[in-house]
């Protein structure tokens, strides 16, 4: 899909559920395949075949995706988006899937995407000075 069409699509989406930026669908975007790549490699490594991106893994690979790209700012950036949780991630997945961009299998639900990680503890605390607890230094809310 280029980006005209994606871009497009997003429009149509967020005209119906405008709870996250668009700039986060790209973002979400490009976390898949930052995951795909990783999954890649792992899988040619163990010589394994496949390309399913379940749940679980894509929040693991966004995760990682969103430290490099934004470091300590990435909370600042998802509150911008209006991404609070990982259940949020979830809705823009079932929101692309809905409209075709992406595809699912019988068994991913959108519940594979509540509560794999807090958002402070994964994004917060890499940048947290050791000797101090996440408790200590005031951080963005990641309840949804």
């Amino acid at each position: 899909m280029d980006e005209k069409e994606f871009s497009e699509i997003v429009d149509l989406i967020r005209k119906e559920d405008d709870r996250f930026e668009k700039r986060a669908y790209y973002f979400l975007r490009d976390a898949l395949d930052f995951t795909l790549k990783e999954q890649q490699k792992k899988r040619q490594r163990n010589q394994e075949t496949g390309n399913h991106v379940n749940g679980e893994d894509l929040l693991k690979g966004i995760r990682v995706y969103a430290l490099d790209q934004f470091g300590p700012m990435v909370l600042t950036v998802f509150k911008e988006w209006r991404i609070r949780c990982c259940a949020d991630f979830g809705g823009m997945v079932f929101n692309l899937i809905e409209y075709g961009v992406w595809s699912k299998t019988e068994d991913d639900k959108q519940e594979d995407f509540f509560e794999v990680y807090d958002f402070d503890e994964a994004f917060a605390r890499p940048f947290q000075p050791s000797g101090r607890s996440l408790t200590e230094v005031p951080v963005l809310s990641s309840k949804c």
